[in-house]
């Protein structure tokens, strides 16, 4: 981890901000061009592109097209556009109420309300049968902060109650206010299956997880997707509660939640039997499909570079039709400003790289990836399964949402400080004559919640952004405000829709720089590297040694 503090750090960066010729611009980069993709893609006749679906299929065909039409060649290991893999869909039956007992008194937790699960097993039926609640704390393994939730506990076949997020309360512990890996429900369930848990049942709370319930109830319900297993631990359930609802069941066993939540915080801490426990039959629809990443090249100039890349990203699916909607609902999830706009960035940057002469010295790729809402499935694949080995790869600069506010005085860097990418998008910015931002909502986690995270994990340098919110022309914290309004109303419901009042102009502002970090990369003589004592430094010194 980077230990100095990032104002520092920051200031240190800007001092050190290198110099450059004057960036590139493309005419090609346009606010009609940006709306246009995103009006495609975001179109009921693409039916939310859900994974697998028929939308799914129409918007990777959009999407090689578009490509070819940019000049690219085909960029995937197979020498086509695209790179097909299995998923596992599982439809989850959950009861209308899940039952917990304790001593002589039940508790029914409403299903969709108050509970929300699917079954971790690609099986015809899972079950928890009559199996001890356990509160688990933050469900935490961390041996380089001297941190394990679990202790020795044998927790085989239990049901564990944690917490989402990671200790934040002291900032010399994991990252203070900074989420980590750690606190992620991926994370959560992964980390309570390897202990043999039946479930694993994570307490929501919106600070806690960066998003009120009703984000809940929309991503995990209707079909879910995972990657084929190979032997993996897995849970019969993996489930979220309300806060109300947890309380509720902690008091079934005698114990306050708050307590428990405070005892959680120190390392003393052990798993604390509730005296309660939980019963439930989940029902399984399963079945094997198939989805693709689609993937071009635009290779490079120079002659010794061009076996290097710099990759693009932006993922391509949503989450498809509304399970279980009324005659007469708005039921499909169109997905226009996530990830319509990412994608909608991508294509634009490759139509502006297309055109230039001399093309970058690197090879550039754009790789819009598949079943990212269903826990990065497309970027995880990809990253297993590289047209060029990791280590050849310079950064990955990936666009999950872009500004549609308009014109912004600043810009957000999402993981500002871990790499020397940082020296390069500086420069960029400065030269707009605006403000680069670190991450201004820490606690969110947002680096590990979009497809960077699986090239980082793979020892690839990452960036990516949120737009500024100090758009120009309107009042102070009016950005922010948009932000905050979009994640209550618009984030993964049906109402994510391309509207008459998006701002492309700030997006133009955005992808032009975006575009010019990429040509910037492509054509340094070095690539860029994790900075020393960063948590993905190992992985990329082991991926740079694996090519020499």
């Amino acid at each position: 981890m980077i230990t100095a503090p990032l104002p520092s750090l920051l200031a240190g960066l800007l001092a050190a901000a290198p110099v450059t010729s004057a960036p590139p611009t493309s005419p090609a980069i346009t606010a009609e061009r940006l709306r246009g993709h995103v009006r495609f893609l975001s179109s009921d006749l693409l039916e939310g592109r859900g994974p697998a679906s028929r939308g799914d299929m129409l918007t990777q065909q959009y999407l090689a097209a578009q490509m070819e039409m940019a000049g690219l060649l085909p960029g995937a290991p197979d020498g086509s556009f695209f790179q097909p893999f299995d998923i596992v869909g599982i439809t989850t039956h959950v009861p209308e109420t899940v039952t917990v007992t304790g001593g002589a008194s039940t508790l029914a937790l409403r299903r969709h309300d108050e509970f929300v699960g699917v079954s971790g097993v690609a099986a015809p039926e899972a079950r928890v049968e009559d199996a001890e609640i356990v509160f688990a704390g933050y469900g935490i393994v961390a041996p380089e902060y001297q941190w394990n939730d679990f202790k020795d506990v044998d927790l085989k076949g239990k049901v564990l109650l944690v917490m989402n997020n990671d200790p934040e309360k002291d900032p010399a512990l994991f990252a203070g206010k900074t989420r980590l890996y750690y606190g992620r429900w991926d994370y959560k369930y992964e980390t309570g299956a390897k202990t043999g848990a039946a479930a694993v049942i994570i307490i929501h709370t919106t600070p806690s997880a960066g998003y009120p319930w009703q984000v809940v109830q929309t991503s995990w319900s209707g079909e879910q997707f995972e990657l084929p297993k190979s032997g993996e631990p897995t849970l019969q359930l993996q489930g979220w509660v309300t806060e109300d609802a947890a309380r509720r069941v902690v008091q079934l066993g005698g114990k306050d939640l708050d307590a428990l939540r405070a005892s959680a915080e120190a390392r003393d801490f052990k798993p604390v039997p509730l005296g309660v426990r939980l019963s439930v039959a989940l029902r399984n629809e399963v079945s094997r499909k198939k989805t693709a990443n689609v993937i071009g090249k635009l290779p490079g100039s120079d002659a010794t570079l061009a076996a290097e890349a710099v990759v693009y990203t932006a993922h391509h699916d949503h989450l498809g039709i509304k399970d279980g909607a009324k005659p007469g609902d708005d039921a499909i999830y169109n997905g226009a400003y996530d990830n319509g706009t990412g994608v909608a960035a991508l294509l634009t940057i490759a139509n502006a790289m297309g055109t230039m002469q001399p093309r970058p010295k690197r090879s550039v790729l754009f790789a819009a990836v598949a079943a990212e809402e269903q826990g990065l499935l497309g970027s995880e694949f990809l990253a297993s399964h590289l047209p060029l080995p990791a280590g050849r790869l310079a950064v990955d600069i990936n666009m999950d949402g872009i500004n549609i506010l308009g014109p912004t005085r600043d810009l957000e860097m999402i993981g500002l400080g871990k790499s020397s990418v940082d020296d390069v998008v500086l420069d960029l910015v400065k030269r707009q004559g605006r403000t680069l931002l670190p991450d201004q909502m820490p606690d969110r986690g947002y680096f590990y919640r979009s497809d960077q995270f699986n090239f980082a994990k793979a020892g690839v340098p990452a960036a990516y952004f949120k737009s500024g919110d100090d758009v120009i022309g309107k009042p102070a914290g009016w950005g922010q405000e948009q932000k905050e309004k979009f994640e209550k109303t618009d984030y993964h419901q049906p109402s994510d829709e391309l509207k008459a009042d998006w701002n492309f102009e700030g997006a133009v502002q955005d992808v032009s720089l975006f575009f010019q970090l990429g040509v910037a990369i492509a054509n340094a003589p070095e690539m860029p590297r994790w900075r020393k004592g960063d948590e993905f430094e190992a992985a990329r010194l082991k991926a740079l040694s694996d090519v020499r």
